[in-house]
């Protein structure tokens, strides 16, 4: 049971919708093993657990939006399941563990332990790109600056070896009238 899910297979569905990190119930109904419906019908049974940081519904302009990005539905599927009827809901982390409390069952249990495990290693990851992004700006300063030392040195040499310019010659002395 430990390896239930490859931990790539979550993080593929793990998505940014309204600025939060969610996943979608037909996504999620497929890792728990059960029908998308009846995992929202569990969860509007307890729809107290779910409120809307935790949980809500996607809108006909989302749900192209993420069509155009990701496949929802497969695309073997027989003509009738190639259009949903209803539009899938998004959890956040939270609405995730939430439905531990839900959902019963071993198989729940283990794949919302790996599900969290997906979003604290996402965390981590983009927590870690924040710290590389803040280096390498760091960096990129610095060697600004050191571009315009190293400008300032080219044109000084560039001033050195250029011939100078040719100063008329003043001949002194003798003067033919």
């Amino acid at each position: 049971m430990k390896n239930l899910i490859p931990q790539e297979i979550i993080e593929n569905k793990i998505y940014l919708i309204r600025g939060r990190k969610v996943m979608l119930s037909t996504h999620l109904a497929g890792l728990y093993g059960v029908e998308a419906r009846a995992l929202i019908q569990a969860v509007k049974r307890n729809i107290d657990r779910f409120p809307d940081d935790f949980m809500f519904q996607l809108t006909g302009e989302e749900l192209e939006s993420l069509r155009s990005q990701i496949v929802i539905l497969n695309k073997g599927a027989p003509a009738r399941g190639r259009h949903i009827k209803y539009l899938p809901y998004a959890f956040t982390e939270q609405g995730v563990a939430m439905l531990s409390s839900v959902l019963n069952g071993k198989r729940a249990i283990q794949v919302n332990i790996a599900i969290m495990r997906a979003f604290v290693k996402i965390r981590q990851i983009l927590s870690t790109h924040k710290e590389l992004a803040h280096k390498l700006n760091e960096l990129e300063r610095k060697i600004e600056k050191h571009d315009v030392d190293i400008c300032s040195i080219f044109e000084a040499i560039r001033q050195l070896m250029a011939p100078s310019p040719a100063k008329p010659r003043v001949i002194t002395g003798f003067r033919p009238a």
